[in-house]
């Protein structure tokens, strides 16, 4: 079982027995803990989400060994697991990332492939935080949803054209919503600015045309950037 241990070969040979069995729960539950631990580096989550991260390749790892050889019941357990995502709201793609890196360490573990787990996880985990580190593909520092309220008076088509073209470097309209009895309209915006900062003077030109009404800037969140 040593040799198992520390090479590329499966620790399961025949049935499985219960120390093969502690073995492959310990590295799953603390590769568990070391991807949950990855993951909140310089992100925000729930703790619910952190903990189903971390015993989620001792889960997967259960199952496999369960269903080891049996085929009819491994396609009803992805079939099961397959339910899940439609029980569960939607996340973003870095949760999703981290849930099949979570899920492939479970699959690794249960099948007895502990040494290729650990380097797996090594690997993979190392690259996410040196993508992290580089801020690789993170294009959304000045991505911001504008709202903007205004009465129905006014013509909302190429409004604020020019002050979009002064403060920021894109800007599209989203979407159009009449409210108050079809008296304003408020228009969303999917902008790109210039700087890091929303520029107060932007704000206040909006004002100075929609009637000093309701404006919002805000940040682009993960889920709607997918």
């Amino acid at each position: 079982m040593l040799e198992a241990i520390t090479s590329f070969s499966s620790i399961i040979s025949g049935s499985i027995t219960p120390s093969v069995f502690l073995i492959c729960t310990a590295v799953s539950l603390a590769l568990g803990v070391l991807t949950a631990l990855v993951y909140l580096f310089r992100s925000r989550c729930s703790q619910s989400f952190a903990v189903t991260l971390a015993v989620l390749p001792a889960i997967v790892q259960i199952v496999i060994m369960l269903v080891n050889g049996n085929i009819g019941a491994g396609v009803a357990v992805a079939g099961a697991f397959s339910l899940v995502r439609f029980r569960s709201a939607a996340g973003s793609a870095k949760e999703i990332g981290a849930i099949f890196l979570a899920m492939a360490l479970g699959l690794a573990t249960g099948m007895g492939y502990v040494s290729l787990a650990v380097l797996s996880f090594a690997i993979i985990g190392a690259f996410m935080l040196l993508l992290h580190f580089i801020r690789f593909g993170d294009n959304k520092k000045a991505q911001r949803t504008l709202k903007i309220t205004i009465p129905e008076a006014l013509d909302y088509d190429g409004l604020f054209d020019d002050l979009f073209s002064q403060y920021t470097d894109k800007a599209s309209l989203e979407k159009v919503k009449t409210s108050n009895m079809g008296t304003l309209f408020e228009l969303e915006y999917a902008i790109v600015l210039k700087t890091a900062e929303i520029p107060k003077a932007f704000i206040d030109e909006i004002r100075t045309r929609n009637g000093n009404l309701n404006i919002t800037c805000s940040k682009v969140s993960d889920k709607e950037a997918l």
